[in-house]
C-alpha cells in the first residue's frame, strides 16, 4: 500500500469514527420540565409566532433543538413547538402514558401497589433505575416505582 493510500485510509477511518460519535450524540435524549409557571408554546422561535397552547407547569418536554433563547421541544403526544428556554427547568418529571399505571413499593411486578396513576398524570422522577423501572413521587407525597414503558419523559 503506498503512502497516499495509507493517508486516505487513516483519514477515512477518523472521519467514520467522528461521524459515529456525532450521530450517537444527536440521538441522546434530553428532557426538561416546564418550570414553576405555565408556559406559552409557539409555532416559531419568537413571541411574534402563533401561540399554540399553554403548557402546564411541571410538564416534561424533550429538547429537540436550541436556537438562541428558544428551545424546540417535543411533548408526550409527539407535537413539536417552541418555548422560551428560560421557562424550562432541569428538574425531571414524567407523564403517565397508559391508563391505570401501577406504582409499586419496589421495582417488581409482585410488589404491593402504592397507587394507580391515570393517563396524563405528571409525576416527579426521583431516579431512573438501571432496570426497566422508574422511581417516582406523586404531588401528594406518595413514592413508588412505575414501569418505564408506562411513562414518557424518561
Amino acid at each position: 500500500m503506498d503512502i497516499d493510500a495509507m493517508k486516505f485510509a487513516r483519514q477515512f477511518a477518523f472521519s467514520a469514527a467522528l461521524m459515529v460519535l456525532v450521530a450517537g450524540h444527536a440521538h441522546a435524549l434530553e428532557f426538561k420540565t416546564i418550570g414553576a409557571n405555565p408556559a406559552v408554546m409557539y409555532d416559531a422561535p419568537s413571541e411574534r409566532g402563533r401561540k399554540i397552547f399553554i403548557a402546564p407547569r411541571g410538564m416534561p418536554v424533550e429538547i429537540v433543538l436550541v436556537y438562541g433563547d428558544w428551545s424546540k421541544v417535543r411533548d408526550v403526544a409527539g407535537d413539536l413547538n417552541w418555548v422560551e428556554s428560560k421557562v424550562l427547568s432541569p428538574k425531571r418529571n414524567v407523564v403517565v402514558k397508559v391508563p391505570n399505571a401501577k406504582v409499586r413499593t419496589s421495582a417488581d411486578d409482585s410488589a404491593s401497589i402504592v397507587f394507580s396513576a391515570d393517563r396524563g398524570l405528571i409525576l416527579e422522577r426521583l431516579d431512573s433505575a438501571a432496570s426497566s423501572w422508574v422511581k417516582v413521587k406523586h404531588r401528594d407525597g406518595l413514592i413508588g416505582f412505575v414501569k418505564a414503558v408506562d411513562v414518557w419523559g424518561e
